[in-house]
């Protein structure tokens, strides 16, 4: 006996949950599927469990794909106001942590209850630790295009799973990316796209910390847990967020972002004192001032006490700043504000918040989110080629792609 729906949604994270309930208000019978035994696991994980669920200053700027212009119709159809006005009419208490960063005032758990009571209400149900295993027939995980599935589906999608046969005319896939295994991360959607001759662009972790050569390693790793306030460069694109050494290598907002734009071999430049247009002037009126202080003290009045005496013995900079002529505090000041690094890699998908690339954009409408060339199959949130910068923007385009397919199921 086959069960039958308008629509399947398979996956019961952010954008599955939003695309559900939205097709739910439509008047469609929906079905969300996941193999997890919990929904939402990333977004109770988010934000240190209270969930950065969007940014009041999203624009399409904040956001990298192989086609920059894809995300700005579903951006500006469904802005962050939307949700906004969507958690507080659930009650949700918010605060603003950082400009436009909306936090949960309490636990992450409220944005998922937002999101499953939606669905209630919409009369979308969810179906947990369900896998799915062939799709009209195919295997889903088989590696390759199946010449002829797109005609196969003509008549809706039929799905196997070990808890019986389904059928919808709508399959939406909103299974994620490879980020964070341990949370049930894979690579489902995109072998099903491949499946239908969908183009898939490569994959990489973003939004991750890096690890360090082990010259460098030697020496940052006896400050794990130090942070400082820095501004941090990589493949042309600059932030200004704070660093955080750890026993692996380093973190931190700053980090993170830049992660996303460096690539292997590059360097990453590190401008220690973001805030200091000029540190060499300032080292010189220091030592006019108090010529026989030293740089570890004056480095004091910026970084903790642990930070600044590392520096200065890692790079020689002992001694009162009377002993230092302009050319050496020239150095000091080349170095404070550009220091570089050749990571050794980063953690990878383990800790990774996203996943760079994912479902080529060109294979889907812009508007709608169904594939071009496979009518009634949707990709929304994080499988497609679409990554936010940190700081809320990746719930915000899971909300935004969410509506969008599900406004036009």
């Amino acid at each position: 006996m086959t069960e039958h729906y308008d629509v399947i949604v398979l996956g019961a994270g952010a954008a599955g949950l939003m695309c559900a309930a939205t097709a739910g208000y439509q008047g469609h019978s929906v079905l969300v599927l996941d193999h997890a035994n919990k929904p939402g696991k990333k977004i109770l994980m988010s934000g240190g469990g209270r969930c950065n669920f969007t940014n009041l200053n999203t624009t399409p700027a904040h956001f990298t794909s192989a086609n920059p212009h894809f995300c700005k119709s579903a951006l500006n159809r469904y802005s962050p106001w939307h949700f906004l006005e969507l958690v507080e009419r659930h009650g949700v208490e918010h605060v603003e942590k950082a400009p436009g960063q909306l936090f949960c005032a309490g636990s992450s758990k409220e944005i998922l209850q937002v999101l499953l009571t939606e669905c209630e209400w919409a009369g979308a149900q969810v179906r947990l630790n369900t896998s799915v295993t062939h799709l009209n027939d195919v295997p889903v995980d088989g590696e390759g295009a199946e010449p002829d599935l797109a005609e196969r589906v003509a008549d809706g999608f039929r799905l196997r799973t070990a808890g019986g046969k389904l059928h919808a005319r709508r399959l939406v896939v909103a299974t994620g990316g490879l980020s964070i295994p341990t949370l049930g991360a894979g690579p489902f959607g995109y072998r099903l796209a491949e499946r239908f001759n969908l183009a898939v662009l490569p994959t990489r972790a973003g939004l991750v910390p890096f690890t360090l050569q082990p010259a460098d390693k030697a020496w940052l790793a006896e400050l794990a847990g130090v942070s400082a306030e820095v501004a941090a460069e990589a493949g042309g694109r600059r932030f200004e967020e704070p660093l955080l050494i750890t026993h692996r290598g380093l973190s931190g907002p700053a980090m993170l972002q830049v992660s996303s734009f460096w690539r292997p071999g590059d360097a990453v430049s590190v401008d220690w004192l973001p805030a200091l247009a000029d540190p060499a002037a300032a080292l010189r009126q220091a030592r006019a001032e108090q010529p026989t202080s030293s740089v570890e003290k004056w480095l004091r009045g910026f970084f903790s006490q642990r930070l600044a005496a590392t520096l200065v013995a890692r790079f020689g900079w002992e001694g009162p700043l009377q002993h230092h002529g302009n050319e050496r505090l020239a150095e000091i000041a080349a170095v404070l504000k550009g220091w570089r690094f050749k990571p050794a890699g980063t953690e990878g998908y383990r800790t990774a918040e996203v996943t760079l690339g994912g479902v080529d954009t060109g294979a889907v409408s812009s508007k709608t989110f169904e594939a071009k060339a496979v009518p009634g199959l949707y990709f929304i949130g994080e499988v497609l080629d679409v990554t936010g910068e940190l700081g809320g923007f990746n719930f915000q385009w899971a909300w935004a792609s969410a509506h969008a397919a599900g406004s036009a199921l």
